[in-house]
């Protein structure tokens, strides 16, 4: 079975690649999962992010924005304290203000998947990768979200952090050509 280069030698790096990695996500629990992980990732390997995983979902709450908003200083510094997750202070001060800016886009465009799927007219855009190499970093659509997302509060969400939450999400198939999930992946759409 052939799969992205990327992934292959490392099962849970396989795992979420047959899995997820691709597949069109429209529920906003789950995007904000995916944008947070993405802004912590930031100048770390997405591998790195990966293994404590579970660790962010029980530290915070799940990914449950809601609660995020409203954390405490008493709750940031237990976060700074906690050895499973990236303790980068910049990074959690962000969680925080990044889920206060996902109500605000909920709240004006009913839903933050209504507002982050309309940059590519609320359908995936599918690219022909030979080599996961040759998939770019970040692309015109990618700037175009970051900066509105900027605009609107966001922060560690630069181009090529967006462009790779496109690409979790879905948003974009990334797939290679000859990966078993890139036909897959199609499909579901």
């Amino acid at each position: 079975m052939k799969r992205c280069g990327w992934c292959e030698g490392d099962s849970l790096y396989e795992k979420y690649h047959d899995e997820e990695w691709g597949v069109p996500v429209y529920e906003d629990d789950k995007l904000f999962e995916f944008l947070i992980l993405e802004t912590f990732q930031a100048g770390l390997s997405w591998i790195t992010i990966l293994r404590k995983r579970e660790n962010f979902r029980e530290a915070l709450d799940n990914f449950d924005y809601k609660k995020i908003a409203h954390y405490t200083e008493d709750k940031l510094t237990s976060l700074l304290e906690n050895p499973g997750i990236i303790r980068n202070r910049l990074k959690i001060k962000a969680t925080v203000s990044n889920a206060q800016a996902f109500m605000k886009i909920q709240e004006e465009f009913g839903s933050f998947s209504k507002y982050i799927w309309k940059f590519v007219d609320h359908k995936p855009i599918v690219n022909s990768v030979t080599n996961y190499k040759e998939a770019p970093a970040n692309t015109e659509i990618s700037d175009t979200i970051s900066k509105d997302l900027k605009k609107r509060g966001f922060k560690f969400v630069g181009s090529t952090v967006i462009y790779a939450h496109m690409q979790a999400t879905g948003m974009v198939n990334d797939h290679e050509v000859d990966c078993f999930r890139y036909n897959e992946v199609n499909k579901t759409y």
